[in-house]
């Protein structure tokens, strides 16, 4: 039988390499698989693997460099890293090695940005470096709860269940974001159009309406004078509006960007009538799915919820989550630490009935995240039906 020499990544996600008997590339990574190793590269014939190290070092250099001038301020698109998840996710589970992964999602690719990515990472890979060290230079397409799910996946032995998993938690964020926006853009369009009718009058209709007026020689009421005057202001002082808009616009900006303006924005958010209900549903339904994403991928608690901590995207309920982080640090349950806000408890209430193990928490994580995903459809449903 044919010699083949492999390299390939341990549990610890520790590069290594060897040669094998086998009847061909198939059978090689069958064979690499029962070492209890994940190939990530197999070539036919003994092969020099100090050289072929240093020569794929230099490689993933080269390409690192090349991705680099080839992204500046450009940002691969989000449902291109979904589309990447997925498409791993199922060459993994058919069992092709990583390097051969990376070389059809390559030539598939039809975006230059993606294409110098995924060849600089398959660099990398080459190199010895683990997946998630490879994805950890992209932190603008990688978050770090997705580093954290490979990373996890590379120490468990199972990266290609980790990438489903996150392939479907993807997913669903997407049908999520789709449904949030069908449901704000009509306010919104109502309210554009709205201003716009609204200025088009006060500054082209009522002017016109005001020599009338004026010939009429009386007396007009009050509310008629305030109309008359805020009407003749924006003719004739617009340039004074735009400037104040523009202020305002700024220096709201400004203000979101410290740290007393971003929190009580978002406190604000959450107690706004009948939109703070659905900020709190969105905010959970991002906490309870993400927590159970990466339980189930086999990141610690403690770190699980770091990183839910980031991902909910509103101060106030990141500060309550680290505070629900502590209370577990010392023993408590998820029910006892979150029972002290009043952010998350409809929906985490019920999971911290079962004690903090593993994979039952996950599981019931999981089954409370889609419980809650189903009530957040209902409540935009709602929305869009008194449109």
């Amino acid at each position: 039988m044919p010699d083949f020499t492999y390299e390939a990544l341990d549990k610890g996600g520790t590069a290594t390499s060897g040669s094998i008997s086998a009847r061909d590339s198939a059978e090689a990574a069958v064979r690499v698989r029962q070492l209890g190793v994940f190939p990530t590269k197999i070539l036919q014939g003994k092969q020099d693997t100090e050289k072929s190290s240093l020569l794929q070092s230099a490689g993933g250099a080269i390409a690192a460099e090349s991705a680099a001038s080839s992204f500046g301020a450009k940002k691969v698109k989000r449902l291109e890293v979904l589309l990447f998840t997925r498409e791993m996710a199922d060459l993994l589970d058919a069992g092709l090695p990583m390097d051969r992964a990376f070389s059809v999602l390559i030539d598939q690719s039809e975006s230059p940005v993606m294409k110098a990515m995924l060849t600089a990472q398959q660099g990398d890979i080459r190199a010895g470096q683990p997946l998630s060290e490879a994805l950890s230079k992209y932190p603008r397409e990688f978050a770090k709860l997705y580093v954290n799910m490979v990373r996890a996946g590379e120490v468990s032995g199972q990266l290609a269940g980790v990438m489903q998993r996150l392939a479907e938690f993807m997913e669903k964020e997407q049908v999520r974001r789709s449904q949030i926006s069908a449901a704000l853009t009509y306010p919104a369009a109502l309210i554009t159009i709205a201003i716009s009718a609204v200025t088009f009058l006060l500054t082209f209709v009522i002017p016109k309406l005001s020599g009338i007026f004026k010939d009429l020689g009386s007396d007009l009421p009050l509310p008629t004078q305030v109309l008359l005057g805020l009407s003749s202001f924006l003719s004739h002082q617009w340039w004074l509006v735009l400037l104040v808009i523009a202020g305002a616009f700024f220096g709201f900006r400004y203000w979101l960007r410290t740290e007393a303006g971003r929190k009580t924005f978002d406190a604000l958010l959450l107690q706004i009538p009948m939109f703070g209900e659905l900020n709190r549903k969105i905010i959970s339904t991002r906490l309870v799915r993400t927590l159970g994403t990466l339980l189930g991928g086999g990141v610690p608690i403690l770190e699980a919820l770091e990183i839910s901590a980031n991902a909910v995207g509103n101060v106030v309920a990141t500060d309550a989550i680290l505070q629900a982080r502590g209370g577990v640090r010392q023993g408590e349950t998820l029910h006892e630490s979150m029972e002290r806000t009043d952010i998350f408890l409809p929906v985490v209430g019920p999971a911290g009935l079962l004690v903090i193990a593993g994979g039952i928490l996950a599981a019931h994580a999981a089954r409370v995240s889609e419980s809650d995903r189903r009530r957040l459809r209902s409540l935009l449903d709602a929305q869009k039906s008194l449109q």
